[in-house]
């Protein structure tokens, strides 16, 4: 069973009832216990941005997953319907941002933004200003410097787009949960009456990724949160479908420039 998108014991959070925002970024803090958490199916009226500074955070949209570990984190643009989801503990910084303050078109859509080392400190020390701070101040200048930051962040690719067709979103589901499928692409196809060809064309046109692209992004993000959860490299490896723990390292180190191992330990 696939532990990251599934518990029954999550601590269900209650999301804030804000009409507006005291100031154009917004910060809230927030501390997940061993048993998790999420939240119900919700929008904003300005856009969300969730780093997770301990643990692993996952956010859903209708249209896809995004998994942020602690390098990582999270937009969601405003009126977009999302949960946030973290399956053990975990230390949360979210802001909540005006859209007019990310202008650019490639903000209008989620996505996975790459954290800088001057990022995280400005976000620590935004989160520790009031919500009302003095935007003419040296805290105003902060928040500024912080926006202009946040803007020319890089996207990351831990984002897994669900097909529309309900026959791929099938195989989508079924790839999720069990990550360790050894089933090629006609064998799959064959499950939810398509062939091959049209897998690969149909993945190709609905999530911009090829099939075995999208397949293996679903198995390293599982993988991700395995390595979180403290599973072994070589357990991880099996359990994701892959043929041997040095496939399993190369394929990793190439997507997220860094080994398993030294990621687990945080090195």
């Amino acid at each position: 069973m696939k532990p990251t998108f599934s518990s029954n014991q999550r601590q269900h959070r209650q999301v804030p009832l804000l009409r507006e925002l005291p100031r154009p970024i917004y910060a809230r803090v927030e501390n997940w216990h061993q048993s998790g958490s999420q939240t119900h199916w919700h929008t904003h009226g300005w856009g969300q941005w969730s780093y997770a500074a301990e643990g692993m955070l996952i956010v859903h949209t209708r249209q896809g997953h995004y998994v942020a570990p602690p390098q990582f984190a999270i937009w969601i643009p405003e009126g977009v319907e999302h949960k946030v989801i973290s399956n053990g503990a975990a230390q949360m910084r979210s802001l909540y941002i005006e859209t007019q303050s990310l202008p650019n078109s490639e903000w209008k859509q989620p996505r996975v933004c790459s954290i800088t080392p001057l990022v995280r400190e400005l976000v620590l020390q935004f989160c520790t200003l009031p919500a009302s701070y003095d935007d003419k101040s040296a805290d105003g200048r902060l928040a500024q410097v912080l926006l202009d930051q946040i803007a020319c962040l890089p996207p990351a690719a831990t984002q897994l787009t669900i097909p529309c067709d309900k026959r791929l979103a099938t195989l989508a589901d079924l790839l999720q949960r069990h990550p360790e499928e050894p089933r090629d692409i006609e064998q799959l196809g064959d499950l939810v009456g398509l062939s091959g060809r049209s897998v690969s064309r149909l993945f190709k046109q609905q999530t911009g990724l090829t099939f075995q692209q999208w397949r293996q992004r679903a198995r390293l993000l599982e993988a991700l949160n395995r390595l979180e959860s403290g599973s072994p490299v070589t357990r991880v490896s099996i359990e994701c479908g892959y043929d041997s723990v040095s496939a399993f390292v190369s394929t990793f180190k190439k997507q997220f420039g860094i080994t398993p191992g030294k990621y687990q330990r945080k090195d």
